[in-house]
């Protein structure tokens, strides 16, 4: 949207009637206008480029539900680490007694 206003920008400022009267204000503004117009279309293959991409990625999760699911556990063991590294964290500051030196052991 903000490549599409700069365009529209440029646009509006070659129609200014000031441009018909400074040849040199002509000359910036459309050197403005045309690298305002190639900004548009850059970004305009970039986000093709991106629509590309994700469908690419979907077709391939399709064909390797291996790798989704090696991604699921790793997400699960990693919640799982998280929550034992607490654990073990919360036992470390606790007073070392019997009881919990067994369970931070284990």
């Amino acid at each position: 949207a903000m490549s599409k206003s700069a365009v529209k920008i440029s646009s509006d400022l070659l129609s200014n009637p000031l441009c018909e009267q400074e040849p040199s204000f002509l000359e910036m503004v459309t050197a403005f206008d045309t690298a305002m117009k190639r900004m548009d279309s850059f970004n305009q293959e970039k986000v093709n480029m991106g629509s590309a991409e994700e469908g690419e990625t979907r077709v391939f999760s399709s064909v390797f539900p291996s790798l989704n699911m090696a991604v699921k556990r790793r997400e699960q063991t990693l919640q799982d680490y998280k929550r034992l590294q607490s654990k073990v964290e919360k036992y470390e500051e606790k007073e070392r007694t019997g009881p919990v030196l067994a369970k931070l052991h284990q």
